[in-house]
């Protein structure tokens, strides 16, 4: 990895199913749950989105660099708060895809 990879901002595309029925109560958590302790925790949430079916739940989270990203993850899951939640966010999601994405004018 270079010099400049590890200094270039980077984020996740982030896609997950939701179990049908589930979105009102997946979006409460994410809301109410998720999104605060992510940005307490330093992962700040650019957007998010709802497909038109209401099947999918779309955001964006942003990391200064690749390197911190495991340790700031790492750092979410094991805060209190997360803990707390214990599986429910893990109930609402039948698929999860993870893309690591990068600004083009950088």
């Amino acid at each position: 990895m270079t010099e400049r990879e590890k200094m270039t901002m980077v984020s996740q595309l982030r896609i997950y199913t939701i179990n049908r029925g589930m979105m009102d109560s997946w979006l409460n958590l994410f809301h109410n749950h998720l999104k605060p302790n992510h940005e307490k925790y330093g992962i700040p949430i650019e957007s998010s989105w709802v497909n038109a079916d209401r099947t999918e739940f779309i955001w964006v989270r942003s990391f200064d660099n690749v390197e911190v990203i495991q340790a700031k993850e790492d750092e979410y899951y094991s805060s209190p708060e997360r803990i707390a939640l214990g599986d429910q966010p893990k109930v609402h999601i039948a698929k999860t895809e993870v893309r690591v994405i990068e600004p083009t004018n950088s």
